[in-house]
């Protein structure tokens, strides 16, 4: 059920109408998601300009996707899930692949290191242990990716911590969340 619905442009100011006008552009959409930030325009800004800086650091797009479908299984997103599948579909995730990223696994030793290690920084609310540090280390990870993995995590909690509060509406091909074990 939506509690916070999403905004629509005609009622934003001019600042985060240009805004939701380019990520339409750019997307080809504007997801509710976005919409619904825009009740916030610093939020929608502070998202914005993370999202950007994040995609830009080391990890790869497949990375990336892996680590935001385990967070949304993990936090209960649906809309966040379904939203990451679907762009995990287009950076060349197969159907096993988004499986095992909802569980932190991959087939690709890195990318199985990479996933695990951001479902262990959930579990944990940042407090992993020296075991999975080690792990994650010992797969090839440096510390600098190890803060990327990190980036990450906070980038898709925030996004799903909005959707549940908002109960936003899934406008991508709905994913649905598997039951805790």
């Amino acid at each position: 059920m939506i509690r916070i619905p999403p905004v629509a442009l005609e009622q934003t100011d001019t600042k985060t109408a240009a805004t939701l006008s380019q990520v339409k552009a750019k997307l080809g959409m504007l997801p509710n998601l976005v919409a619904t930030l825009a009740r916030a325009p610093a939020a929608l800004e502070g998202y914005l300009k993370l999202a950007e800086a994040a995609a830009g650091g080391r990890l790869s797009t497949r990375q990336r996707e892996s680590i935001a479908i385990a967070v949304a299984q993990e936090n209960g997103c649906e809309y966040c899930l379904s939203a990451h599948a679907a762009m995990g579909r287009a950076a060349g995730l197969s159907a096993a692949d988004i499986e095992g990223a909802r569980e932190g696994r991959a087939t690709d030793p890195l990318d199985a290191a990479v996933t695990a290690f951001a479902l262990a920084v959930v579990r944990a609310r940042g407090g992993v242990a020296d075991a999975d540090l080690d792990a994650v280390r010992k797969a090839g990870v440096d510390d600098g990716i190890v803060i990327e993995i990190v980036a990450h995590v906070a980038l898709n909690v925030f996004t799903n911590y909005v959707n549940r509060v908002a109960g936003t509406e899934v406008d991508f091909p709905v994913y649905r969340l598997r039951a805790a074990a």
